[in-house]
């Protein structure tokens, strides 16, 4: 055999190797974020509504351990209904791995002053760096807000594809 050939047949058997192992390791694990959010409202140029809101919060799951995260939406008014769209939101982990995912929902006053609730809120995993780096899942979120003060509570519950 030239030593071309048997480069490439050692080539391809270590690479084949490597697809298989690293699906091997993909785990699907139960995703429950339950934290603290503070969130502002304000201009936003790049949206349609010009109106957007930037929040920061931190929580914790019984998998990932102590999360922060920072996220950004834009907010469009419709009657007494609050639509937000278009959210990004990162998680970063007690490890410093960071969790990416995009968001959306309704925030739908509850009639206990300026107090809203989520609604319809999605989340989707689009990806994270180190072992979340081609992560996926998502699930729902509910929580609440005081629009007034920004302050609320949110919890995400889902799934989240990694590897381990």
């Amino acid at each position: 055999m030239k030593p071309s050939s048997l480069r490439f047949a050692v080539a391809s058997l270590l690479l084949g190797a490597s697809f298989t192992a690293s699906a091997a390791s993909l785990v699907t694990k139960p995703l429950v974020i339950a934290g603290v959010i503070h969130e502002v409202l304000g201009p936003a140029l790049r949206c349609t509504s010009k109106l957007g809101g930037t929040l920061v919060g931190h929580g914790s799951d019984p998998a990932l351990g102590p999360v922060a995260f920072l996220g950004k939406d834009c907010v469009t008014p419709n009657g007494p209904l609050l639509t937000f769209s278009n959210g990004r939101i990162t998680l970063l982990t007690k490890s410093g791995e960071v969790i990416y995912a995009n968001y959306s929902g309704q925030a739908v006053p509850t009639g206990d002053g300026t107090k809203v609730a989520f609604s319809n809120a999605t989340f989707q995993i689009t990806g994270g760096t180190g072992r979340y780096h081609r992560a996926s899942g998502g699930g729902d979120f509910t929580g609440s807000q005081e629009l007034l003060t920004g302050a609320g509570t949110i919890k995400l519950s889902g799934k989240i594809t990694y590897r381990e």
